[in-house]
């Protein structure tokens, strides 16, 4: 008998606001006990203490303007959030700093959550979503400075950008970038040519979320649509559809493969959060507990397989933190 889905291990209340993006920081003083970040539609980041399930601290840099894409750099300090105020704040949260460190003005009206790549100590690429609705931009972080503008060819009709994931193979290896676009297509990007590697067309509809896992060469991306579309990288950087998973309700809104590698969770529109393993996408559990919309999806990164986390963030207001598969 398969076992039945677990209950949260316990949910975050207080957030005053639809939660719309979450990350897990586990470079604390204490390794065991990972801080969370919160992003919530009236424009606060919450920091969470997931000992006493309490807010350490509160930020407010967007203007009351949702906020819908968190990542930090390297520690639990330096953390990037994005914002509907068109606007990428970089926060240095230590000894208990809680104002802006510097910002990025992306002029980008849509909602396509920025990503975000470490290339070397003290150096990332950031790509987001540009003024110009279907190009993508890269910068280089902390200087700012452009790297390249992704413009799809004349006629392409892609549409707007509403996902993005900067990737690199190997060490030393270039960087690349896949994106989702409006028109249900994911396209490779080569960043040093600012050319279209490959494009495959996943799904029917605006592609709302992917990840993809570069040890493997394999991507997962899903949409408004019943649809998970699996895909691959073959040698020759060519894109190619692998197989789909039918769900039994539309909508995803946000994919995410647990660094491990061994599973992953999808934020459903029907209030579900689904997890499947990665290797075949066996479904393996459904945890229903949210009353509307999840949105976010984001595991935490311990070494340890006891202490791994998944938190949902949703519409309801609530974020909720499990224990799951801990031991795969």
């Amino acid at each position: 008998m398969a076992q039945p889905p677990p209950d949260p291990r316990f949910v975050l209340r207080g957030t005053g606001a639809a939660v719309h993006a979450l990350r897990f920081s586990c470079g604390g003083e204490e390794p065991a006990v990972p801080i969370l970040f919160s992003g919530s539609e009236n424009g606060f980041i919450h920091v969470w203490n997931l000992k006493t399930h309490r807010v350490d601290a509160t930020l407010d840099g967007h203007g009351r303007k949702s906020v819908y894409w968190l990542e930090t750099m390297d520690s639990k300090d330096r953390l990037l959030s994005q914002g509907r105020d068109q606007r990428i704040c970089l926060w240095d949260l230590a000894e208990g700093r809680t104002a802006v460190m510097d910002s990025v003005f992306t002029e980008n009206v849509g909602f396509c959550r920025s990503s975000l790549l470490k290339v070397a100590q003290g150096r990332w690429l950031m790509a987001m979503a540009a003024k110009t609705l279907e190009e993508v931009q890269v910068l280089e972080l902390p200087s700012k400075t452009s790297v390249c503008t992704l413009k799809p060819e004349m006629g392409a009709k892609l549409g707007m950008p509403m996902c993005l994931k900067l990737w690199q193979g190997s060490c030393g290896s270039q960087p690349s970038l896949l994106a989702g676009y409006e028109d249900g297509s994911v396209l490779l990007w080569n960043l040093s040519t600012g050319k279209v590697l490959s494009q495959l067309i996943c799904h029917q509809e605006p592609v709302m979320s992917l990840d993809f896992d570069s040890e493997r060469a394999k991507g997962i991306s899903g949409s408004s649509e019943k649809v998970l579309s699996i895909w691959s990288l073959n040698e020759q950087q060519n894109l190619q559809a692998q197989k789909t998973h039918r769900l039994v309700n539309a909508g995803i809104s946000d994919i995410t493969i647990r660094p491990d590698k061994k599973i992953l969770a999808t934020a459903g529109w029907d209030h579900r959060i689904r997890i499947f393993g990665w290797k075949k996408l066996k479904p393996l559990a459904v945890l229903d507990y949210h009353t509307a919309t999840v949105h976010s999806v984001s595991f935490s990164d311990h070494k340890s397989p006891s202490d791994r986390l998944l938190a949902a963030g949703a519409k309801d207001h609530r974020i909720s933190i499990w224990s799951i598969y801990t031991q795969t």
